[in-house]
């Protein structure tokens, strides 16, 4: 049921334009410093060291789809897990193959997490190969100073790239529990949507800092901790923990509520 789920994504052709845009916001930092040319500073994090080393890209890249583009992905994939299926009225036959509701449940979250992995590292390749041909691949600096060398600056990538699709697993747990309870994957979509632009906005106000850390998307940037020297990893453990919390309480909550549904489509 798992390859079932994964094809089915796969042949839809909304898919193949979503990699089509996520290769365009990767070479999009490099685009945008070749035609600026020169001058330096003023950057986001990691974009004004992509001159110095195309290692740079993947991690400007990152901070560009994190606020917005990232938690779309989740919300469309985790909206429409189960919506989809009752709006489109497949639900119900998928339960008389039989397939049990847990596994139903298990298996849709888990082809979402794979197809937000697969994105992922999509965009870190595209950005990769964007980077290394105008700038080459050079030593990475560090936001402490020191120099990564390229093989350990490729290692801290990819964990980078992991660490921000397990900070939205928690909100894709979210927008499959807000699947179980509608028909509309839309309507299921945009609340998920909604809950990570509240959850950034509030993180932005002092004055409710009392409940950041326990925000979804508190520890998101804390992969940039990842290029210290030495690596910082208070924030990293902090959103590991927080992201599993979250993952944890709404697929439990997706399982309950789906349980005792009554599926008639």
């Amino acid at each position: 049921m798992y390859v079932v789920e994964l094809r089915k994504t796969l042949r839809r052709p909304r898919t193949w334009v979503l990699v089509g845009l996520l290769a365009a916001f990767a070479i999009l930092p490099v685009a945008v410093l070749a035609i600026s040319g020169g001058g330096n500073g003023g950057g986001p994090t990691f974009f004004d060291l992509i001159r110095e080393t195309g290692l740079a890209a993947p991690l400007a890249v990152m901070l560009f789809i994190q606020p917005v583009v990232l938690p779309l992905g989740v919300s469309l994939l985790a909206g429409e897990a189960i919506a989809l299926e009752a709006s489109g009225g497949t639900l119900r036959y998928l339960l008389v193959r039989p397939v049990g509701r847990v596994r139903l449940v298990v298996t849709k979250y888990a082809a979402v997490m794979t197809l937000l992995l697969a994105a992922m590292a999509w965009v870190l390749a595209v950005a990769m190969v964007a980077g290394g041909i105008a700038y080459g691949l050079h030593p990475l600096p560090t936001l402490s100073g020191a120099t990564l060398g390229t093989g350990t600056a490729l290692g801290r990538i990819a964990a980078a790239g992991l660490y921000l699709v397990t900070q939205v697993a928690g909100l894709a747990a979210i927008g499959l529990f807000c699947s179980t309870l509608t028909e509309s994957a839309i309507g299921a979509g945009a609340i998920t949507l909604l809950v990570s632009i509240a959850s950034q906005i509030l993180d932005a106000l002092s004055q409710v800092a009392v409940i950041h850390p326990y925000l979804p998307s508190h520890e998101w940037l804390a992969f940039a901790d990842l290029f210290r020297s030495p690596v910082a990893w208070t924030g990293i453990e902090h959103g590991l923990w927080l992201a599993l919390g979250y993952t944890v309480v709404f697929v439990g909550l997706s399982l309950l509520a789906f349980t005792r549904k009554d599926v008639t489509s």
